[in-house]
Parts: C-alpha cells; structure tokens; sequence
C-alpha cells in the first residue's frame, strides 16, 4: 500500500483542520504552531516540518498528521504495528511447548482446565490485535 508523500508545512498559510470539524489552522504568532479558529486546539509542527501534533489532548498517545497536499492524513502510532507480531509469538509459543505436553497428560479430568488454558491464551492475542486494529 503506496502513501501519499508528505509535504512540508508552510507557517505562512491556512491549513482545514485535521480533527473532521469545519474550522481552519491558522499561524500563532511568534510560535512555530497553528491554531484551529474552531475547536480551539493548538497543534505543533514536527522538526523535520511534514508533520503536526495535536498539544492538549485527552487521549492516552499522542495525535499527529501529515499534510499530502489536499488533506492530513493520520501519522501512525508505532504501538500498533507491534501487537500482530507479539500475538504470532505468544501462538507459536503456545503451539511449541504447550501442545506436546498437552498431548504426552494422561486423558482424564486434569486435562480439561489445560485445554481451557490454552485456548483461552491463544485467544488473548487475537483479542489485542482485533482491538488495535479495530479503527
């Protein structure tokens, strides 16, 4: 999946605004931020100039766009590209040590709270990435 090259920020120009309400980014003076004549949010721009931050925020991460040219689109948290991975692991884990020793128990009561375990385990990955990538 190709993304649209980000392009640099330009202090000198209105931008809409990323948050999908009508309002407009204009500069603040003496700063290197925009302000949002609507919703009132203050956004920073990035070192490198391609990219904005939203400041005062209520959500747990931080909150960044990059302009293509016609819209933002939303900068990527890098918290979320790792939970994929993480559930692989923790399955083949699961599939390596566990499943031959599930298999070697003797069948009978005792083995029943094992199988619930391990389905149960292989389970919570899955839930964690279908909660990442869930938007």
């Amino acid at each position: 999946m190709s993304f649209p090259k980000a392009q640099k920020i330009d202090l000198d120009r209105e931008y809409p605004c990323p948050c999908r309400r009508p309002g407009r980014l204009k500069p603040i003076a003496l700063t290197e931020a925009l302000g949002c004549d609507r919703c009132q949010q203050i956004f920073v721009i990035d070192e490198g100039g391609t990219s904005i931050e939203q400041l005062s925020t209520h959500y747990p991460y931080k909150q960044a766009w990059r302009w293509t040219g016609t819209h933002w689109s939303r900068v990527q948290a890098g918290l979320k590209d790792t939970y994929l991975p993480l559930a692989l692991g923790v399955v083949l884990v699961l599939t390596i040590f566990w499943l031959p020793l599930a298999l070697r128990l003797p069948v009978g009561a005792n083995t029943i709270p094992w199988i619930i375990l391990v389905l149960l385990l292989a389970l919570l990955p899955a839930f964690l990435v279908w909660l990442a990538y869930r938007r």
